[in-house]
């Protein structure tokens, strides 16, 4: 036996490494778990679609004019919510035809509400003055709003029944003739 096999007493053996992740291995594996979760968070939000049928998601509008208004108070009613914008050239085709459904429908149980979406004050109010819009109208302060009802761009009305359910979704400009008829069907006319 030579001295290069004898193992020397006071010289360090390497330690066995035991199995299992390490402190670095740890940190690197929870930050790609959470890239992956934000993606599939995102696609899951992409692939949403605007309410059709069901419960009208509540919502709290302070209007231009300071007035509050809550969707489930208004239970009992036929409620047309329209998101719209100053910047949308669509929006500006149906303007003048919410104003006339307002104007017929006022004291029938009709509530026509428009939503304001990523627009600024000043323009929202001179295009609700341009086309006489007098129904509730108010900004949607940090797309709240428009979120609950994942608005993919504007217009887009939802005509909301008596019992707070979604009856009609409108992904295009409307016009009085055919929201007459939705509101008509809804209060049995």
């Amino acid at each position: 036996m030579t001295d290069a096999n004898i193992p020397l007493l006071n010289e360090e053996q390497p330690v066995p490494r035991r199995g299992g992740l390490g402190p670095g291995s740890i940190v690197l594996l929870v930050g790609i778990l959470a890239v992956v979760a934000v993606f599939g968070w995102a696609l899951v939000q992409r692939n949403q679609t605007q309410p059709t049928a069901g419960p009208a998601p509540d919502f709290e509008l302070t209007t231009y004019d300071g007035q509050d208004i809550r969707l489930s108070d208004l239970r009992g009613k036929v409620v047309v919510v329209n998101f719209w914008a100053s910047w949308c050239g669509p929006c500006r085709l149906e303007a003048p035809d919410l104003q006339r459904i307002h104007e017929r429908y006022q004291g029938q149980g009709v509530e026509v509400i428009g939503v304001a979406y990523t627009d600024t004050d000043t323009n929202a109010l001179a295009f609700m003055d341009e086309f006489g819009m007098t129904y509730a109208n108010g900004p949607d302060r940090g797309t709240i709003i428009s979120d609950r009802y994942n608005i993919q761009g504007v217009p887009e009305t939802f005509v909301v029944d008596q019992d707070g359910n979604i009856a009609k979704f409108i992904f295009a400009p409307t016009n009085e003739a055919d929201l007459s008829a939705i509101i008509d069907d809804l209060l049995g006319v």
